[in-house]
């Protein structure tokens, strides 16, 4: 039976809500307050802060998409920064923790329920800057997303993305989780539908887990610049939770610039 991607991930990451996933548990009051006072930062990849000078010097005023980033965490630390942020995502459940804070925070946020290769919802030229941190592996196609990322921005405007290193999908998901060990396995690009049996993927992950899908360099890297990108920024870093931390990168960072 064919599946949407969209729905699953979208059933999926309502679950990972209720199940208190990391990146679904709401920023502080303390932390929104040490925000509005000028100590903040927000994370692309793992737990590594990005760099501020990847950000405009001063963020009153600035227009911000979090893509794909819901989660109560990124955009409600932006918007006590100062900025006019807006938070897309595919999980009702996400964007509620988003909208906790800014409730709770009295925060200017507005939230928006959707898929990040379509950001119809929005004009051309709506964005100083776009954040999306790691994500578009929930996703089976890049070219749309950053089509549209460079769509909604301004001339000038900046794209932030985090996305992980596809190597990482060589592996056997049970050897690297269970006992440590980097056994290589499958093909590249790789997809949770194609690579791995429906019944094999419900006993490591359950059955109504997301959805994940590799995306080459080329993808990656190579997307943004046919998009019309200038990249002007590349970091990396381990992942922060599996054994492939101790060998090889698990994170890459770029940031990118609308000329």
């Amino acid at each position: 039976m064919e599946i949407d991607p969209v729905a699953h991930n979208r059933a999926a990451w309502d679950r990972e809500v209720d199940q208190g996933n990391e990146w679904s548990r709401p920023i502080s009051a303390e932390t929104v307050a040490r925000a509005r006072a000028g100590d903040w930062s927000v994370v692309l990849i793992g737990y590594e802060p990005v760099d501020r000078s990847w950000f405009p010097a001063d963020l009153a005023g600035v227009d911000v998409l979090c893509l794909a980033s819901g989660g109560g965490q990124q955009g409600p630390t932006l918007a006590a920064a100062g900025a006019r942020v807006t938070v897309l995502d595919n999980s009702p459940r996400q964007l509620e923790q988003d909208e906790l804070v800014a409730q709770r925070d009295n925060l200017p946020l507005r939230t928006v329920l959707g898929d990040m290769r379509d950001l119809s919802a929005f004009a051309d030229s709506s964005f100083d800057l776009v954040f999306n941190p790691v994500s578009n592996l929930f996703v089976p196609e890049l070219a749309p997303v950053w089509r549209e990322s460079f769509r909604v921005l301004r001339p000038g405007g900046t794209l932030l993305c985090g996305f992980l290193n596809p190597d990482l999908y060589l592996f056997d998901h049970e050897a690297l989780d269970e006992r440590g060990e980097l056994v290589v396995r499958h093909k590249l690009p790789y997809s949770d539908l194609t690579h791995v049996p429906a019944e094999e993927r419900a006993r490591l992950f359950g059955a109504d887990a997301p959805l994940e899908y590799s995306h080459s360099m080329a993808e990656q890297i190579g997307g943004q610049l046919a998009a019309s990108f200038i990249i002007t920024g590349f970091e990396e870093a381990p992942h922060h939770s599996d054994a492939t931390a101790d060998w090889l990168p698990g994170y890459f960072a770029t940031r990118a610039i609308k000329p």
